[in-house]
């Protein structure tokens, strides 16, 4: 994942507009029924989904900012790393995951975390449970173990705003298979299913588009309260006192420089050249002046090129010569910019 993606926690929210398509899919019961979304983010999403319907809403997300967003639509929440959380299986009448779209780094090999989120989850969804699955098209295929063998029923459609476009997602509908069912299976069944997955990831756009009306429903059963409890360490708590920890006092001199402090004069006069080492290293960075002439001055060091043109034979000879000069930026309390060369 890119850096971007990373400093958001893998966090692409499904748009509002294909969340409200992928309500009409789904047939709630009279009954209450628990739905579980593992990677909420703020909720938006999980709350379209789950809208007008009497269910009791499941949760867990890392980030503290949009947990507590999510908690605002009377979402039973917790908040920290999904892997860490135990749940009785066979107890959720919905699933809806959107996982991040990202890799997990092991000793032996890496594993997309699509495949890692939906092998935790399924477990938890009861048999004739129904699982809406977002993920990019072309990592279907990675997934396809869990869901030849696990769902049936399955639809895939391609979603069509423009975010999700971009992403290149699709939505999987799936009901989960019963014990019976499973067993009823032949291994040439899941070997067709897995070839299908394998060949939609080869070529999502083929897909058709998930429509305003649906084609077919999925009837979401009635259940009872769910109780999930979280077994890891309170991220909130971590990050209080980890400045406190050992290891980190022992790491931060290498990860955070330390500010240079210089004072005094030099023994002799500095020449032009001693100067300039000062101005690009920072040390003559800093704010100056008072009133309209207080300024901000920051150096630094910038390679020129000089071009020269010369006649050789009848022939133009262009030479080039690199060079090193010194660069200042004033910034001033008036709003002015000057950079001086």
């Amino acid at each position: 994942m890119r850096l971007a993606g990373r400093s958001k926690l893998g966090f692409y929210p499904l748009p509002v507009a294909e969340a409200e398509r992928i309500r009409r899919f789904l047939r709630f019961p009279d009954q209450q029924s628990p739905a579980l979304d593992p990677c909420i983010g703020d909720g938006v999403a999980f709350a379209k989904i789950t809208s007008d319907a009497q269910v009791l809403r499941f949760g867990i997300e890392l980030d503290t900012y949009r947990a507590e967003k999510a908690r605002s639509f009377e979402t039973d929440l917790i908040q920290g790393n999904c892997f860490d959380v135990q749940c009785p299986v066979d107890s959720f009448s919905l699933i809806y995951l959107n996982p991040p779209y990202d890799f997990e780094l092991g000793e032996q090999n890496s594993r997309r975390m699509e495949r890692l989120f939906l092998e935790h989850v399924y477990r938890w969804l009861k048999p004739g449970g129904v699982l809406v699955f977002v993920i990019p098209g072309t990592r279907i295929g990675d997934c396809n173990v869990a869901l030849s063998t696990h769902f049936r029923d399955v639809r895939v459609y391609q979603l069509t705003e423009p975010e999700s476009v971009r992403y290149k997602q699709v939505v999987v509908f799936g009901v989960r298979r019963t014990r019976h069912e499973r067993e009823r299976l032949r291994d040439d069944d899941i070997t067709r299913a897995r070839q299908w997955y394998a060949s939609l990831a080869r070529d999502p756009e083929r897909l058709p588009p998930l429509p305003s009306e649906p084609d077919r429903q999925y009837a979401v059963p009635p259940g009872d309260s769910v109780r999930m409890v979280y077994r890891g360490l309170s991220l909130d708590e971590i990050e209080d006192l980890l400045q406190r920890s050992s290891a980190y006092r022992q790491a931060a001199p290498v990860l955070f420089a330390q500010e240079a402090d210089i004072s005094g004069r030099p023994l002799t006069p500095l020449h032009g050249g001693h100067v300039g080492l000062l101005c690009t290293a920072g040390m003559l960075n800093g704010i100056f002046g008072k009133g309209e002439a207080r300024h901000v001055a920051v150096w630094q060091s910038v390679k020129l090129v000089d071009r020269t043109e010369e006649e050789e034979d009848g022939a133009t000879v262009v030479r080039e010569k690199e060079r090193f000069s010194n660069e200042l930026t004033l910034v001033y309390s008036t709003g002015q910019i000057s950079i001086l060369k």
